[in-house]
């Protein structure tokens, strides 16, 4: 009796702890055969898994189309899954937006589907992946179990592409990071912008050229103003009906190069930098003070530089 008791404890912390991994995936419906998952307006945590990022996916004629896989090979497994029990079709595709970890990692998942991004974003994850997962292990320790960086085969131009019988509108910029790919479906009007957009929270700026950024937004913003736009998924945040995302970034980025700026040109150190006070339109957005705080260390470095000259 007690070796049967030692083995049904094992087993049931096993289902326990399996369970503790869920992410707890729910398809949302943007727009016909267009749905998305979007995540928590959290940093990485332990509680969250790095559950933090939009992912989305298109039901074609002829397959699936998936855009971005997360931060880790569970999530991706599971993303699988949640496609799976709403259509039967084949997956014909992965893009990969950027070279961000919350995007990329869970490509193992989807071996055997083709894997496409944009070239430098191929040439990120290759260089920097392993780098990347380490440090997402770090904040989400068990979550990564088993987790391998699989980089993009395959090298993706802007322009219109047919892929599984639909036609995708590829929109390569930079700014957030070095290349940012937007994909318009021109069937439903829904435009996925990866990180170039956040909505209701703070954007990330460890490889951002903010000037590039703000142009991005402005190709981005005209894509909305066509007639047959319907939504906008953005790389974090709720999915939008309109372009209020866009100029929320907008003004957000605008906001912390002024910032930058004006302290380097005061003379201030980075501790100073640091102390400074989030105006009150950014003061209740969501990780906006710890985003603050890694923009500072990405950003004020060169703008000291640039105060200098």
């Amino acid at each position: 009796m007690k070796h049967w008791f030692t083995l049904f404890l094992v087993g049931f912390n096993a289902v326990a702890s399996a369970a503790d991994f869920d992410y707890h995936l729910a398809a949302q419906r943007v727009a016909e055969n267009v749905y998305a998952f979007v995540g928590r307006n959290e940093d990485f945590t332990t509680r969250n898994g790095g559950n933090i990022v939009n992912t989305g996916f298109i039901v074609a004629p002829d397959g699936v189309v998936v855009i971005d896989s997360g931060p880790s090979l569970r999530y991706g497994q599971q993303m699988r899954q949640a496609i799976a029990a709403l259509n039967a079709k084949p997956l014909a595709l992965l893009i990969n937006t950027h070279h961000h970890p919350d995007h990329f990692l869970g490509n193992q998942a989807f071996a055997g589907t083709p894997i496409a991004a944009l070239p430098a974003t191929i040439e990120g994850i290759a260089s920097e992946g392993n780098a990347f997962a380490e440090n997402l292990f770090r904040m989400t320790r068990d979550w990564m179990k088993g987790t391998e960086v699989l980089a993009p085969a395959r090298a993706l131009t802007a322009g219109v592409v047919e892929v599984a019988g639909r036609r995708l509108r590829l929109i390569a910029l930079d700014g957030h990071t070095g290349a940012d790919l937007a994909i318009y479906d021109e069937t439903s009007g829904v435009l996925f912008a990866g990180d170039l957009v956040f909505n209701g929270r703070a954007p990330t700026t460890p490889h951002a050229d903010i000037t590039h950024w703000l142009a991005a937004l402005e190709r981005l913003e005209a894509v909305t103003r066509e007639a047959g736009f319907s939504a906008l998924v953005p790389g974090h945040g709720a999915v939008s009906r309109d372009a209020a995302p866009i100029r929320q970034t907008r003004a957000w980025l605008l906001w912390l190069q002024g910032a930058m700026r004006q302290a380097a040109r005061a003379g201030l150190d980075m501790n100073e930098v640091l102390a400074l006070p989030l105006p009150a339109e950014f003061a209740e957005l969501p990780v906006a003070n710890s985003e603050y705080r890694r923009s500072v260390g990405h950003l004020f470095p060169a703008a000291e530089l640039e105060a200098l000259k």
